[in-house]
């Protein structure tokens, strides 16, 4: 069975390996054992840490096969961001030029650097390994923090947004650095990328622009990709939009990718969700896929089953074998949401 747990010490070497395995452009997994022990310990604490409203936790997630033991893909949640360090984006918007005298009037696009979403909550850090990217994996993986999101209200903002890779090739040039390094920097991609993934942010503060950047400055090359993801995030895209997530015009200041967000009320998983109490019975028969997790913090479960809930019932029976990989007894409470 896949089950969806906290990550612990000894998950280690699994996630060194997912790190290596994400490849250019997953700043949230660089190559680093320091920062990823660091993550580690993090997320640990946070989940052991009594919280009233959210600061700088972060949860770290790893999907395991429990016949295997093996480690098969991880996911998280950062609680606010830009609390600690400063948290840059570029917003596309527009400036006029108009002059009545010549009869000229001319919308022009243009890049700011912001901070716009300092202590908003973010979805991050989500690969699944290639051999594991079947049946509802992925979708578990991905959605099953909304009913963290759901069951932990307090320690997440009301607001949550979600950083997706823009475009890059095999080698991780992106065509948008390019036209900033050129211009105001002396790095390439994978190293600026890098450097911000272990934290290392005071180049963008010193040699990022200062003024808005006009779009139509930049090269072709660079202009076409804003907003853009990569090929490889299209279906992460499409699972977010699907949930009721938009981009508000916030693009990546390193590869233009998009910025989604969403009111953590208004998420269809979250709005839909019901907290029911465990009945323990043999199934009799298949139902609809549904994602299903416990309420218990530090040893927070979660699974995808085929699940049959009652209208109007306040209770969900389920299998002993799915109660066992949850940890729940009978009469103890779950959360479930279709997938």
């Amino acid at each position: 069975m896949m089950v969806i747990r906290p990550i612990r010490a000894n998950d280690y070497p699994a996630l060194y390996q997912m790190a290596v395995e994400s490849g250019h452009g997953f700043t949230s997994l660089p190559v680093n054992e320091e920062l990823l022990m660091r993550k580690i310990s993090r997320s640990m604490a946070s989940f052991n840490k009594t919280v009233s409203s959210p600061g700088d936790e972060g949860y770290l997630f790893v999907l395991e096969d429990t016949s295997s033991g093996q480690v098969c893909g991880t996911s998280a949640l950062e609680a606010a961001v830009g609390l600690e360090d400063a948290f840059y984006h570029y917003h596309l918007g527009k400036v006029v030029h108009s002059s009545k005298t010549l009869g000229v009037y001319k919308t022009v696009d243009i890049l700011t650097l912001c901070n716009d979403y300092t202590g908003v909550s973010e979805l991050c850090t989500l690969f699944l390994r290639p051999p594991f990217r079947q049946k509802f994996n992925g979708r578990l993986l991905s959605k099953m923090r909304f009913l963290f999101l759901a069951e932990f209200a307090e320690r997440f903002s009301d607001k949550i947004i979600a950083e997706l890779r823009g475009v890059s090739d095999a080698q991780g040039n992106s065509p948008f650095w390019q036209w900033l390094q050129a211009h105001f920097f002396s790095v390439d991609f994978p190293t600026a990328d890098y450097l911000t993934g272990i934290g290392q942010k005071e180049f963008i503060a010193e040699l990022m622009p200062k003024y808005p950047i006009y779009v139509s400055l930049l090269s072709k090359a660079a202009q076409q990709v804003i907003g853009q993801v990569h090929e490889q995030t299209r279906p992460a895209l499409a699972l977010l939009e699907s949930e009721g997530f938009s981009c508000r015009g916030y693009v990546d200041i390193f590869d233009a990718g998009p910025t989604v967000e969403a009111r953590i009320s208004q998420i269809r998983a979250i709005r839909d969700s019901q907290r029911l109490q465990v009945r323990i019975a043999e199934a009799t028969g298949s139902g609809e896929a549904y994602m299903i997790c416990n309420t218990t913090l530090s040893e927070f479960r979660a699974c995808w089953a085929e699940l049959q809930p009652q209208a109007n019932s306040t209770e969900i029976s389920i299998p002993a074998e799915l109660a066992t990989a949850l940890q729940v007894n009978a009469g103890e409470w779950v959360r479930i949401s279709k997938l």
